[in-house]
């Protein structure tokens, strides 16, 4: 007997948070329409999007091959429809890949963790863009 596995899809509405940096990672997310942001707040309140992502694309997927909390907060720009993921499914298919695509996911995952790290770092060195005068 073939299993069948069944994704769930949500919709998310503009402003919604799908989920918070530091948040445990269960699910990944593929987007079927819509437009979903990533960011990083800043300790003065700022944030610094790191991705604009769109149909096709697929987020949340750091924290479930790396087993650590999100690295960064997920919201809804426009309204979306999105496919969830779960941790077991996505892992299971991981772990069922050829050792050399595991690698190669593995260390895309953390290079690009660390190239967030970075880049909202020197965000949080730059000055703040003077205030408009009204």
């Amino acid at each position: 007997m073939v299993s069948k596995i069944v994704y769930d899809r949500i919709v998310f509405y503009p402003g919604d948070e799908i989920f918070a940096e530091g948040d445990e990672g269960n699910w990944a997310y593929l987007i079927q329409s819509g437009q979903i942001e990533i960011f990083k707040k800043l300790p003065d309140g700022r944030e610094v999007r790191l991705a604009l992502l769109g149909a096709g694309q697929v987020f949340g997927e750091m924290a479930l091959i790396e087993e650590v909390p999100r690295m960064a907060t997920a919201r809804a720009v426009a309204e979306s429809v999105v496919v969830l993921i779960s941790a077991e499914v996505m892992l299971e298919r991981i772990k069922g890949s050829d050792p050399l695509v595991r690698a190669l996911l593995s260390n895309m995952s953390k290079n690009l963790r660390n190239a967030s790290k970075r880049r909202t770092a020197a965000e949080t060195t730059a000055p703040k863009p003077p205030k408009a005068e009204g």
